[in-house]
């Protein structure tokens, strides 16, 4: 009889050895993020050297211990997300970067804007996710795949909009500054800088705690679930809304072109035979259905996403970052509150740049209602009128409403984090 329970032992210790075995091993090779201790079986001393040596062992585990958190800003175009960008643009401790996915869109499918096409859909996202897996790893040498022409010597002078990233214009991407703390405007980024250099931009992000990306060229939250799910990112998506009518009258007047037909709508009182709607129609559909995800709850977004609108960042900046920040468990700085009370109470003069950032910002989310005739108005309500109610944005009757800024036209809502 005692025989027998030392076999039983014998082969319960065997088999537990061969699953330890087996789950570091595939641990190591698919994931390479070190195993955090249980405090279920093991006193906390034990756990905590067990971990070490293991880390140890293993080069690649300590990296992935550190957590850092990687931000996705996920917005469309005039909502507001150049402003969002800047509150983490500005922090010590985040590698921002502009829109990366615009090389992907323009080398890819260079008029994806006007196209349709399920097939250009899926390909346009299939490359966005894997660009920025690659750049949430500082791994930066990625996006010469998509830079034309191609990088020499991983120098570049073509990085889209190298200027908005205050990190790829000071020292040590910026050698010109020398160890000078120096943060240089857009516009002379470039002009200081000389081109960029990749290696220097990719150390500059690997020292960074935390790495944040804006983008408006993925249409939908859900088309980020394949990273969400990485177990070797620890991404957080702040998805960026606005009121539609605030986007049509922002994006008629800066793309002036494009938008051509509502402005002659807008000037006339006539509504063009041949109208363009999906323009605003399409981005109401990607806020109905991204939005609609988000306030589900699915259990792959918790913990993982929050719902920002422009209006109520706008309004009271400096409480709404601090919700962000306490929702990404990211200490706020002192640069980001510095730049907040430096950009948010600017005249109609401060804001020289179409992409600019300087503003009134309470002032400029209400603007729209001077921007846009009635009719068009009335139009938006009723194509976006879904949209409006999910958002909690307030409909007017009549062209009195619509300049009365007495009337909010913003319901108070708390739309809390996924926790």
């Amino acid at each position: 009889m005692q025989c027998s329970w030392k076999a039983v032992l014998l082969l319960a210790l065997a088999s537990i050895a061969i699953q330890y075995t087996a789950i570091r091993t595939f641990t190591a090779k698919s994931f390479q993020s070190c195993p955090i201790p249980s405090p279920v079986n093991c006193s906390p001393s034990q756990e905590a050297e067990a971990a070490e040596r293991l880390c140890d062992e293993s080069p690649t585990f300590s990296y992935n211990l550190s957590r850092k958190t990687h931000v996705l800003i996920l917005a469309t175009t005039r909502s507001g997300s150049s402003f969002v960008g800047q509150l983490f643009n500005q922090h010590f401790d985040v590698f921002y970067l502009f829109e990366p996915l615009y090389h992907v869109q323009y080398t890819l499918i260079p008029k994806l804007t006007q196209s349709k096409s399920t097939t250009d859909r899926r390909v346009m996202l299939g490359a966005s996710r894997d660009l920025l897996r690659s750049l949430y790893d500082c791994d930066l040498y990625f996006l010469e795949n998509y830079i034309k022409p191609q990088p020499v010597n991983h120098t570049t002078d073509r990085l889209f909009r190298r200027g908005a990233s205050k990190a790829l214009c000071s020292p040590p991407v910026c050698e010109s500054l020398g160890g000078v703390d120096l943060h240089l405007e857009e516009g002379d980024c470039v002009k200081k800088c000389g081109t960029l250099n990749l290696t220097l931009a990719t150390e500059s992000c690997r020292e960074h705690g935390h790495v944040a990306i804006k983008t408006v060229r993925v249409p939908e939250v859900s088309d980020l679930r394949a990273l969400v799910e990485d177990p070797r990112l620890n991404l957080k998506v702040i998805q960026l809304v606005r009121d539609p009518r605030g986007i049509l009258a922002s994006r008629s007047e800066t793309f002036r072109d494009t938008y051509r037909l509502w402005r002659i709508w807008d000037g006339t009182g006539r509504k063009p035979y041949n109208l363009d709607v999906t323009q605003l129609t399409t981005v109401c559909e990607d806020f109905w259905n991204s939005v609609s995800t988000g306030l589900n709850r699915p259990p792959w977004l918790k913990g993982k996403y929050m719902l920002v609108r422009y209006e109520d960042l706008a309004r009271n900046p400096m409480k709404k970052t601090e919700e962000i920040y306490d929702f990404l468990g990211i200490p706020l700085d002192g640069n980001v509150e510095r730049w907040i009370q430096n950009n948010t109470r600017g005249d109609r003069s401060s804001s020289k740049h179409k992409y600019g950032t300087v503003r009134n910002s309470a002032a400029t989310a209400e603007k729209w209602r001077f921007r846009l005739s009635y009719e068009i108005v009335a139009f938006t309500q009723h194509a976006c009128r879904q949209v409006l109610a999910q958002l909690g944005y307030r409909t007017v009757t009549s062209e009195e409403q619509l300049k009365n800024l007495s009337i909010s036209l913003v319901e108070e809502r708390d739309f809390l984090p996924f926790a």
